[in-house]
């Protein structure tokens, strides 16, 4: 019976064994944005109780550039197998719309298996910028006629499409500036190398407290529990204006269940642990009520729906 039993086993398929073991070896998560950024920051402060629960190391690759299509086509074209996975954000829904070319679909190439967290931006002037509240910064924006410098980690980024729904909503227009990154924009916005940004308020909260940029309003529909003071965009008078940047983790269409539950469970658990929801909270990020990858796919569902119809209405091309 059991040299029955073990032959039985050496003819099962080869990923089902593996899958029964997963995980192996050490998982590659990539982030499709450079060092710095809240999407960055986010993966790196869930790597480390994700790892813990799958009981092997989740190494962050950072492959930034070309509106998040960089990092994605690498998840795109990997083994769906569970080791490589990506933290994704609103660049995500967008990718094929602003990128014809791209390959690959947001919505059949990967799969959402956890939704992470979300955070308001910010609105940032530099301080040379005669505008004190979003009433004048508008009324300075369209006097300047298009030549207002915005600063943007990227076309088709949370900050660019963040932007650019302001600017459908409020009748302003500006000239874009990419970055490859978050870090590298905001070094020019302290500068005055770009007049503003709309952007993370973990990176924009320490230069507007110490003065070196002008924080004017938050983009979400409450205000930011990190800069309490500024009002939001609707309360600042773009009526129904309503934007998060958000992270989630996708894998490959195709990985089998049992791997996409094990991330989902390790991403759940990591999200309850109050050890990281302080660390989470400490940079203005709020965990979803509900993260599960049910919750994810119906979220992130609405979202391409609304990113894509903006970046279509907009004319928004990546190149």
């Amino acid at each position: 019976m059991h040299r029955r039993t073990l032959f039985a086993a050496t003819l099962l398929p080869l990923p089902a064994l593996a899958q029964d073991r997963y995980p192996t070896r050490p998982i590659r998560v990539v982030v499709p944005f450079a060092v710095g950024g809240i999407t960055d920051v986010v993966a790196r402060v869930m790597a480390e109780p994700m790892s813990i629960t799958l009981g092997r190391p989740l190494v962050i690759d950072n492959q930034g550039g070309a509106g998040s299509t960089i990092g994605a086509a690498v998840v795109g074209r990997a083994a769906p197998d569970g080791y490589t996975i990506m933290v994704g954000s609103v660049g995500h829904t967008v990718m094929d719309v602003l990128y014809p070319a791209f390959p690959f679909k947001p919505a059949l190439d990967f799969v959402p298996v956890a939704l992470l967290g979300r955070q308001p931006f910010v609105v940032a002037v530099h301080p040379s910028i005669p505008a004190t509240n979003i009433a004048a910064f508008l009324d300075w924006m369209r006097a300047k006629r298009g030549e207002a410098n915005f600063g943007t980690a990227g076309i088709g980024s949370t900050s660019h499409l963040s932007a650019a729904l302001l600017k459908t909503m409020a009748g302003t227009d500006f000239t874009v500036v990419p970055y490859r990154g978050t870090p590298q924009a905001v070094t020019d916005l302290t500068a005055g190398r770009v007049d503003f940004m709309v952007d993370s308020q973990t990176l924009l909260a320490p230069l507007i407290a110490d003065g070196r940029v002008r924080g004017l309003a938050v983009t979400t529909p409450v205000r930011s529990r990190l800069l309490p003071d500024l009002p939001t965009l609707n309360e600042a008078g773009v009526a129904g204006y309503d934007a998060s940047a958000w992270q989630a983790i996708y894998v490959p269409a195709g990985t089998p269940l049992p791997i996409r539950e094990a991330l989902e469970a390790a991403a759940l658990r990591g999200l309850a642990d109050p050890a990281v929801q302080r660390r989470l909270g400490e940079i203005g990020v709020d965990p979803f009520a509900d993260g599960s990858a049910a919750a994810a796919q119906a979220y992130l569902g609405a979202e391409v729906t609304k990113w894509a119809a903006l970046v279509r209405a907009a004319g928004i091309r990546g190149g």
